[in-house]
């Protein structure tokens, strides 16, 4: 009998079907709280120090204190996968509010709670890296950056889980959003890339876009490769007429994208600087240096 995952919670570990949060915690309560998604390869967390800097930025915007070091949340993460004996795994490090009353007022909430899970995750079909994703706009607006932005990753994910269920009932791979001026954000979970004549577009975070970890890679390889990237505003004309598009984020890694809303990007079918950053990104995650060892 194969022994359950040990998740993390609060300092202690709990099995699987035992690991429980209060019905008062306002993470529960009302998404009150943030969260990252980090993948470890063969023994290597991947940007692991980055993903944890990010968690505390996203904190610090809605003044939730984390009641651990930067160091000692790195430690946790590490000592959660080890427990589990796992090299290669989808991490989910959570930390919420707390538990409070039914109320809205987060003073009600004397310490927040801090869960790690380390399980899997497979969000790509079939071989999407190699055939691309179909896509199209949704009429979900991403929330503006004097809202619930999502340049905090907070556990709030309902507009995005709105986008997600479009795509579901359209038949197609995954949503675009837009900004409130009809500018292209990002996916529903994933940064977004253009190709154009050779050249790199990305919108700015400035459209309540999550500033990726991957998206960050993905950058700093343009540069090696010399590889010209501009972040400027997108609009959907521009998608529709770039030569190559693809996605980039902690669960999907990199995948193309061949369509969107039925207009064929491209050829339709991964193009030759799509396909050479996923190559050279890929040896990124083999990369001790950008790791940290479990």
């Amino acid at each position: 009998m194969t022994s359950e995952l040990l998740i993390y919670i609060d300092g202690e570990y709990y099995p699987k079907s035992q690991a429980k949060i209060s019905v008062y915690d306002h993470g529960f309560l009302y998404g009150d709280g943030v969260f990252e998604g980090i993948r470890a390869y063969n023994g290597l967390v991947f940007k692991l120090k980055e993903h944890v800097d990010r968690l505390y930025r996203s904190a610090h915007a809605i003044t939730l204190k984390i009641p651990l070091s930067k160091e000692e949340m790195v430690q946790a993460v590490v000592e959660t996968l080890r427990k589990n004996k796992m090299k290669d795994s989808y991490i989910r490090l959570i930390v919420s509010r707390g538990v409070g009353d039914l109320g809205l007022d987060p003073r009600k909430c004397p310490k927040a709670t801090v869960i790690i899970i380390t399980d899997t995750i497979n969000i790509k079909s079939g071989n999407a890296r190699e055939t691309g994703i179909t896509t199209m706009f949704s009429w979900v607006r991403r929330n503006p950056v004097d809202a619930t932005t999502h340049e905090i990753k907070s556990l709030n994910y309902l507009n995005s889980i709105l986008a997600k269920i479009e795509a579901n009932a359209n038949g197609v791979d995954e949503a675009i959003c837009l900004e409130s001026n009809g500018c292209i954000a990002e996916g529903v979970g994933e940064n977004i890339f253009i190709v154009k004549n050779g050249e790199i577009l990305t919108p700015p975070t400035s459209t309540g876009a999550l500033a990726g970890i991957t998206a960050e890679v993905v950058t700093k390889l343009c540069e090696k490769l010399k590889i010209k990237l501009t972040v400027t505003n997108l609009t959907p004309f521009m998608m529709f007429t770039a030569d190559e598009a693809f996605f980039t984020g902690t669960a999907m890694e990199m995948v193309p994208i061949r369509e969107a809303n039925k207009r064929v990007i491209g050829d339709g079918k991964p193009g030759p600087v799509t396909k050479k950053l996923m190559t050279e990104f890929h040896k990124e995650i083999k990369n001790p240096a950008n790791g940290t060892k479990i």
